[in-house]
């Protein structure tokens, strides 16, 4: 291998070029930075290459499968539907590449140099890049630190049927029977995405339930059943054992233990920050335990030229978290004083029909003492969700009742995670009912759920019979 002789000098390093990276990039290169970014596999990252965008592309496939019960009513015949997992794979792959170049374009476009390589911290101000048959060294002003994190399950479960988060949605077969242990979104959405597509799915809850108010938990029970997805709650995993053609899961739930049987498993794994080859420890940034990046509320680490955002700083894994945070530090390096807050960051699932909600459930408005008033629009009851067949869902909204103050929304149904903008943006303005009673609704549409819910708040509801209004006090 050549190394450089010579140390060339950048003003900002960006080391990972998924969505918090290359968001950093371009929106400090908007700012007149000159921007270097370093990236040793593909553009995007893992929510673009094998996270995010491959597994709504499954859960668009399952979404359109689903529809296609309800196209009878609208006097369309089809014949039995075939399904090739192959056809979708390609089209995943064609979008992925395509968004991969659209990436690349909008680095070239703002002027970004991007090198391919695998960075390393030489000490406090240098980095050395090994590139193919070349390691260079560069010094630098700042450093923004956005390599993401990994999903690990234990080596003992390591096996071609027993599937990590990067592995899900890669399969070349639809599994016969696919048993899921885990209670994320992502656990979620491969069961209803799988259940679509064919499979038998068992999801193996590691808690009572999933971390929603409990309303959506209730409809989300309800949708389960409906799918034929069984579901065994709050078991943990003692032992896998593999044969020819089945996995046998040792479960225990207090005393008592079950087996379940299945063809594959997805297991959530543990996440850990993408450090180990950016040799921290030599020049002393302080990480945690589980092998995270320390930061302040400025992202800075404690050598304060080097900033770290995303999912190798903890705290759960968001692409809305890495791109917000990797745009606030740009900005931040450029001379503005942005900060970020994540309060009200909201949570979804592109699950059938997709979920998203923001801000305190009614469990918590109530542990915390509030006087609130809550109000639970059901789906059947809006005219669009009649004229499209999608009337399974709820729309449930919590104020604070001594000063009407928005606390909460909790939405599963059709257009639930596009609606959901309207909460987080009214919850940012400290909005109170009245802010979304007054404006006018598109009609007929979902958006009306929303008006609906809102109006229930005080018992004026149009659409809700009187003793199915559920605005209460507590």
């Amino acid at each position: 291998m050549v190394v450089g002789e010579f140390a060339e000098k950048r003003d900002l390093i960006i080391i990972g070029g998924g969505p918090g990276g290359y968001n950093a990039a371009i929106r400090a290169a908007q700012l007149g930075l000159k921007v270097t970014l370093v990236e040793q596999n593909e553009l995007g990252g893992v929510c673009l290459n094998s996270g995010c965008i491959p597994s709504k592309v499954y859960a668009q496939a399952a979404k359109k499968l689903e529809a296609l019960g309800h196209y009878a009513s609208f006097g369309i015949a089809i014949d039995e539907p075939t399904f090739a997992i192959e056809s979708l794979n390609d089209y995943k792959n064609m979008t992925i590449e395509r968004l991969r170049k659209g990436v690349e374009e909008l680095c070239k476009a703002n002027q970004i140099e991007l090198i391919r390589g695998k960075a390393q911290f030489i000490n406090q101000k240098r980095l050395g890049i090994e590139m193919s048959h070349h390691f260079d060294l560069y010094d630098f002003e700042k450093v923004i630190i956005a390599t993401g994190s990994t999903a690990e399950i234990p080596t003992e479960y390591r096996s071609a049927k027993i599937l990590t988060e990067a592995e899900l949605y890669r399969l070349t077969e639809i599994p016969p029977h696919l048993i899921i242990y885990g209670h994320s979104y992502i656990a979620l959405e491969a069961a209803f995405t799988y259940r679509q597509l064919g499979a038998d799915v068992t999801l193996i809850l590691n808690k009572e339930n999933f971390s929603f108010d409990e309303s959506i938990n209730r409809e989300l029970q309800r949708l389960l059943k409906k799918q034929k997805i069984k579901v065994y709650r709050d078991y943990q995993l003692i032992d896998i054992k593999e044969s020819h053609t089945l996995l046998q899961l040792k479960l225990s739930k207090s005393d008592q233990e079950i087996t379940c049987e299945g063809s594959h498993v997805f297991m959530e794994g543990t996440h850990h920050g993408n450090i180990k080859t950016l040799d921290l420890q030599r020049i002393g940034v302080e990480c945690t335990t589980d092998g995270f990046i320390k930061v302040n509320q400025q992202l800075q680490t404690n050598i304060p030229k080097i900033y770290a955002i995303g999912d190798v700083t903890g705290g759960g894994q968001s692409a809305v978290k890495s791109i917000k945070e990797g745009k606030v530090v740009a900005e931040r390096i450029a001379g503005l004083n942005s900060e970020v807050d994540l309060s009200l960051m909201p949570s979804v699932a592109h699950t059938i029909p997709p979920l998203a909600t923001v801000g305190m459930t009614e469990q918590e408005a109530k542990e915390k003492g509030l006087n609130i008033a809550v109000s639970q629009f059901n789906y059947s009851g809006n005219g669009y969700a009649m004229v499209t067949s999608e009337k399974s869902g709820i729309m449930k909204i919590i104020k604070d009742a001594d000063n009407d103050v928005l606390l909460g929304f909790h939405a599963i149904g059709s257009s639930a995670i596009e609606l959901i903008s309207t909460a987080v943006t009214a919850m940012e303005l400290v909005g109170r009912d009245e802010d979304l009673n007054f404006p006018l609704y598109p009609h007929p549409s979902f958006n009306e759920t929303i008006l609906e819910a809102i109006e229930g708040l005080n018992n004026r509801a149009i659409h809700m019979k009187p003793n199915e209004k559920k605005s209460v006090k507590v």
